[in-house]
């Protein structure tokens, strides 16, 4: 069977997509059984930039797409899913086979706000698909109430358990340190990060935040300095895998506080690495996360994500009892071992 797999390039763009199609494309027991070529239809840049490699992109693909059995399209809100409702018509227009997986943290937010027109192209996208893959229980039925189909499957995102290993450290030596990782800015509760270090600090000033991604980067290291908060947090800019290992080998907590989520990579990472979880109850996280292996609060509830931070740097009991579960949790339930071999799964089944 050959499968093209269309999304974000895995080596010219960054976030979670990107991520798992880098996942697809090194994974040996899919390409053992399938022949997968990758299509590369977005990179990150200026809006030129973006614009004329996504054109270029769907002319390559309309001069090669014949050949392939099944499209596994890989989508999030916005632009994204009107670029690829057009690789999905060709496809269907052809006789082909399509997947489509659905990522984007603000995918439900962003169909409720569409205008009518906007919805009868979404509606039909979906319809057309053979099957549909949500991150989440909650997804899935959130996708099910809005789109009324009976093809939509749960694939969790997953993670490579063995590069993680050199990451897992006692967290009992590093109470009092966390890290957040993944693109700045409100969606995501950095400033709400920020104004509970604020407040969690004056009662332990030991406390050590890092904060690594990329999006309003300036912005955030602006309002530490404001606050005078530079000896609490650290602000990088997007850092490598090596330099991820090092901080989250530094980390007894990985902090996520955001608004909208799918299934986070970054709070997978920081469970196969053996740490403790402090996030919000949005999206597919409540599935993953409870009193057993992290602290849950509400998006926007600065006191209570201020209390969790000293919480988490007060008790290193629970943080060890924390760090086992998580790393127990992550090798039964979110390898990319287990994964890939699901995702095989529904590949036989859309062809069958």
């Amino acid at each position: 069977m050959k499968v093209l797999v269309v999304g974000p390039s895995d080596t010219g763009s960054r976030g979670g997509m990107a991520q798992v199609i880098g996942g697809i494309r090194e994974d040996e027991f899919l390409n053992r059984e399938f022949h997968i070529d990758i299509h590369p239809s977005y990179i990150d840049g200026s809006l030129a930039v973006r614009l004329g490699y996504s054109a270029w992109r769907y002319a390559k693909f309309l001069a090669c797409y014949r050949r392939y059995d099944l499209f596994h399209i890989h989508m999030a809100e916005r632009g994204s899913t009107f670029r690829k409702y057009l690789y999905l018509l060709a496809a269907k227009k052809a006789g082909k086979r399509v997947i489509v997986h659905i990522h984007g943290a603000e995918y439900l937010t962003f169909y409720d706000s569409l205008g009518k027109a906007g919805k009868r192209i979404v509606d039909r996208l979906f319809h057309q698909a053979d099957l549909v893959l949500a991150l989440s229980e909650h997804w899935k039925r959130e996708l099910e109430s809005r789109f009324h189909i009976d093809t939509i499957r749960i694939l969790h995102n997953g993670v490579d358990l063995a590069s993680l290993q050199t990451a897992v450290t006692d967290v009992g030596e590093h109470p009092d340190s966390f890290l957040m990782l993944g693109r700045m800015g409100g969606r995501k509760g950095t400033y709400d990060l920020i104004d509970a270090v604020e407040v969690a600090a004056r009662e332990n000033p030991r406390l050590k935040v890092c904060i690594a991604g990329d999006g309003e980067t300036e912005t955030v290291r602006a309002l530490v300095a404001k606050k005078g908060l530079g000896q609490n947090i650290t602000v990088l800019g997007w850092i490598d895998k090596e330099e991820k290992l090092e901080r989250l080998r530094n980390a007894s907590t990985v902090v996520l506080p955001s608004y909208y989520e799918g299934l986070p990579l970054s709070i997978l990472e920081g469970m196969a690495a053996g740490k403790a979880i402090l996030s919000t109850t949005v999206g597919a996280i409540p599935e993953v996360v409870d009193e057993e292996n992290g602290i849950l609060i509400r998006p926007g509830d600065v006191k209570a994500l201020a209390k969790g931070l000293l919480y988490c740097s007060s008790d290193k009991e629970r943080l060890k009892a924390m760090s086992e579960n998580n790393r127990q949790k992550a090798k039964n339930d979110f390898s990319t071992s287990r994964m890939y071999r699901q995702l095989a799964d529904y590949y036989r089944q859309v062809m069958e």
